[in-house]
């Protein structure tokens, strides 16, 4: 006699908590126990890294993936952000009746004419980049590449937000956005505002300047910032006080720099083992054309697959649920890690390989929207998405033609913070 299959939603799987205790005490990460969970338990499975408390559910089938984020945000919302310490309440980490009215305020910002009033910007930045790197190229200085592009992206970020390119003080100041960052994942809750204190200090006195001169009026050599209208916005709008503009700019600045350096790092070091996929690239047209910025954006989209800037963003479920078939109470949990589903072998056929061409030719990619989100999906996917397409893909135009870095050494390992970067330097010469 065959037993009837049980109504309703199911459990959702979990792993054994034996594994993920073995997993942990062999010196894996948080990335190396979802590794495992997505193996054992597909695109919805849960763990536990702490036996005591109650289950996370790790989300990476594209089906889940876009109910979670897309289909039913309300349900299941975002609670803060791991660099709160940094960015109080701005609009990454604001949550319900905040978030809406910041986003609007800022989504016009980075949207069609938004996007064009920085496009001169963009252009100005790469250039500045395009010429120090003709002077490495001439004397064969040894230079760092992922300095190099978090200084190309801060001085764009800084040129869009103030209108001024970057000088050399407010570089040296703001390369504390990045020693926070970086801090901020691997420190006890307890510990980490002390620990960063002196940092954000630093980055709240270039903020308060910045900020000063929006409020009298001040403009750049190529006019008025995005500052200027976070500042004007304060005349109508109440609840845009000196700290929550302080919290926007520093989001902008943290957000608008630091996944667009570390994309444009993991291209150069993806390139330094297939050379050819530079070639292609420079062969699918001339300069200027739009072959050419179609294979340039297939180089960034084919990163930011392998490396999205957004690796794991977590959720809360707000409300009882089913999802893909199983019961998600109130109060779970979850992990949507885009870096997992980018690398599912039934969505992305030889997933570690890069291949550029996945974007470039038809048929290549998955359909399905929940299978490609570097930058996430649903109402609180990035607001910078097209700027930081933009930024790369110009400074690509200018320094791909040019010689290939021939790096010295390359960073020996991968470090799974608020962003997935290199940990390391990656120093190179030109020419």
């Amino acid at each position: 006699m065959a037993v009837p299959a049980p109504s309703g939603p199911r459990p959702v799987p979990e792993l054994d908590p034996a594994r993920v205790a073995r997993r942990l005490a062999d010196g894996g990460g948080l990335v190396d126990v979802l590794t495992e969970v997505r193996a054992r338990t597909g695109g919805l499975g849960a763990f536990r890294l702490d036996p005591a408390a109650p289950p996370t559910v790790l989300v990476t089938g594209p089906d889940a993936v876009q109910h979670v984020l897309a289909r039913h945000p309300e349900g299941y919302v975002k609670r803060s952000h791991r660099a709160r310490l940094l960015i109080g309440d701005g609009v990454l980490s604001a949550t319900g009746e905040a978030w809406r009215r910041q986003r609007k305020l800022l989504q016009s910002q980075f949207t069609g004419p938004g996007m064009r009033r920085y496009e001169e910007r963009i252009t100005a930045a790469a250039r500045v980049t395009a010429a120090r790197w003709a002077e490495h190229a001439r004397t064969g200085r040894v230079f760092d590449v992922g300095e190099e592009m978090r200084r190309f992206a801060l001085d764009t970020i800084w040129r869009a937000l103030t209108g001024h390119p970057l000088d050399a003080g407010t570089e040296r100041e703001l390369a504390t956005v990045a020693e926070v960052m970086t801090a901020l994942p691997s420190l006890p809750a307890d510990a980490a505002r002390g620990a960063v204190a002196g940092g954000i200090a630093r980055i709240d006195a270039v903020a308060e300047r910045a900020v000063a001169v929006a409020r009298d009026g001040g403009a750049g050599p190529d006019g008025p910032g995005l500052l200027r209208v976070l500042v004007e916005a304060s005349a109508t709008r109440p609840e845009y006080t000196d700290r929550l503009i302080r919290d926007e700019l520093v989001t902008l600045l943290m957000a608008g720099h630091e996944t667009t350096a570390t994309t444009l790092t993991w291209l150069y070091l993806l390139l330094d083992r297939h050379p050819e996929a530079r070639e292609q690239a420079l062969a699918a047209g001339p300069e200027g054309s739009e072959e050419r910025h179609r294979a340039l954006q297939a180089l960034l989209h084919e990163t930011l697959r392998l490396y999205p800037s957004a690796w794991i963003l977590p959720r809360h479920a707000a409300e009882d649920d089913v999802l893909d078939g199983h019961a998600i109470p109130a109060g779970t949990d979850l992990l949507v890690c885009p870096y997992l589903t980018h690398r599912d072998p039934g969505l992305w056929p030889d997933p570690e390989r890069f291949d550029p061409t996945r974007f470039t030719t038809p048929g290549r990619r998955p359909a399905h929207p929940g299978a490609y989100l570097p930058f996430g999906i649903g109402p609180r996917a990035c607001l910078g998405l097209q700027f930081a397409l933009r930024e790369s893909t110009t400074l690509l135009a200018h320094l791909l033609p040019g010689p290939a870095p021939r790096f010295h050494s390359l960073p020996a390992r991968t470090s799974y913070g608020i962003t997935v970067r290199p940990d390391g330097p990656a120093p190179a010469t030109l020419g």
